[in-house]
């Protein structure tokens, strides 16, 4: 009795055309991310001059970082790494030496601003990314 076999090469074909179709897709979306990383960024300083300017420190604090892997899905980050940053953005107590409050300072919110008013174009991106990344 003969046996019947499973020609198993035109799968394995279609596996490696798919390992190569994704790493190209990989490729693609970071290069995204980075684009719209440094769009936001350009956003966010953008509304950052609107804080005023005493040294600059915290304007040239304001970075865009790496794309990185966050809940099985790929993201993007802006950022300061001024200490002072959190301050400025959400607000703090104005205490004097000896410990006494003697007023709040509100926050200026810059990131979540920026955040919010890239959030539209981010979006109309993606769409076109998609619709270009789904006809090759």
């Amino acid at each position: 009795m003969a046996s019947t076999g499973f020609d198993t090469a035109s799968l394995q074909r279609l596996g490696r055309d798919l390992l190569r179709c994704g790493e190209a897709y990989s490729k693609k979306e970071k290069k995204f991310l980075r684009q719209e990383g440094s769009k936001l960024l350009r956003k966010t300083k953008k509304e950052a001059k609107r804080v005023g300017k005493k040294t600059g420190n915290y304007h040239e604090s304001i970075k865009r970082g790496k794309p990185y892997s966050y809940r099985r899905s790929n993201a993007i980050r802006v950022y300061s790494y001024a200490p002072h940053a959190h301050l400025i953005e959400e607000g703090h107590r104005m205490v004097t030496h000896d410990g006494q409050e003697v007023g709040f300072v509100q926050g200026h919110h810059v990131f979540e601003t920026a955040a919010r008013d890239f959030e539209p174009q981010f979006q109309s991106d993606l769409d076109d990314f998609l619709e270009g990344t789904v006809r090759l």
